[in-house]
């Protein structure tokens, strides 16, 4: 199962950096939860997307006694500039249950070039969802790793709620997790979205069930899986991750067309002192996805496409 999330350390809140292709010749910047200070290699194409990170801002009230420090959207906006991103989804972290207010306040902040995942339950309303989608939602999550806000038994009815606004279904488990939920898939009435290549465990790789029924929901046409956090389920570790390297790059041999890139930050797994360089995570694309046509499509045309960026 993956690591229980980590409380951050305190930290103050970075000054909002602008985001673009311009700020690329710009010395580079420190960023908080973030190693390294250097920008990726990889110079990313316009609409470029960084698909899964988080927002924690201590102006809002936290569910079950959780105690993160801050990871404001200023925090990210940095890494945005150091990155190079043009959009990027922030999902909505267990800290915060279902009161989305956090990530609606930041969607605000951000503006047309950012997407958000929120989290709720079979108690909310139809006007929230509406709210929601207003605010730039356009997907729920589920977290069993570990449990939280959510259940596997309101999968399927709040699917069938949020599919007339176009929204999926994310899912964060570990691999038995999403094992034992094989026949909840099916019955999803939106597309599935599995985190972090569903987490398939090390040193089995694509050896282990979970990662061939990925490819069999894959193949479905219906479900989409994120290349982010290598440093999940690696035992080779930083900075080559090279056994969850060899997991990528079969599923952009399998399904390109159904893969999109994320950060992951502020890194929630990790500890304070040991955060991942988020320059050399996006390097990774480059060794998983050498054809720039590949690395094009994962970083623009399926964000675009999954979070219906304009």
């Amino acid at each position: 199962m993956p690591r229980r999330r980590t409380i951050l350390a305190l930290v103050p809140a970075g000054l909002v950096a602008l985001a673009g292709r311009h700020a690329l010749a710009q010395p580079a910047d420190s960023v908080p939860w973030s190693s390294g200070t250097e920008r990726p290699k990889l110079v990313v194409s316009p609409g470029a997307a960084d698909c899964h990170h988080h927002i924690y801002d201590g102006r809002f009230p936290v569910a079950g006694g959780a105690k993160p420090a801050d990871a404001t959207a200023a925090d990210y906006l940095k890494l945005q500039h150091r990155l190079g991103v043009s959009r990027h989804v922030a999902v909505q972290p267990s800290a915060y249950g279902v009161d989305n207010s956090c990530l609606v306040d930041a969607l605000k902040t951000f503006g047309k070039s950012a997407r958000g995942v929120a989290v709720v339950n079979t108690d909310v309303t139809d006007a929230e969802l509406k709210r929601l989608h207003a605010a730039g939602v356009r997907g729920i999550r589920f977290n069993f790793a570990p449990a939280g806000a959510t259940t596997p038994e309101m999968m399927v009815p709040l699917s069938r709620r949020i599919a007339a606004l176009g929204w999926h279904v994310q899912l964060h488990a570990a691999a038995d997790q999403i094992l034992a939920l094989a026949d909840v898939f099916p019955k999803l009435a939106c597309p599935l979205v599995i985190d972090h290549m569903a987490h398939v465990p090390e040193p089995a790789g694509v050896s282990h069930p979970v990662f061939a029924l990925a490819l069999k929901l894959l193949a479905g046409g219906r479900t989409w899986v994120k290349l982010s956090a290598a440093y999940a389920d690696t035992k080779v570790g930083a900075p080559s991750y090279a056994d969850v390297g060899a997991v990528a790059r079969a599923y952009v041999k399998a399904a390109p067309e159904r893969l999109v890139w994320g950060s992951d930050w502020p890194h929630p797994s990790e500890a304070a002192d040991h955060k991942p360089d988020d320059a050399r995570l996006l390097d990774l694309l480059a060794e998983w996805a050498p054809d720039p046509k590949v690395r094009h499509r994962v970083l623009v045309e399926n964000p675009a496409k999954l979070y219906r960026f304009a």
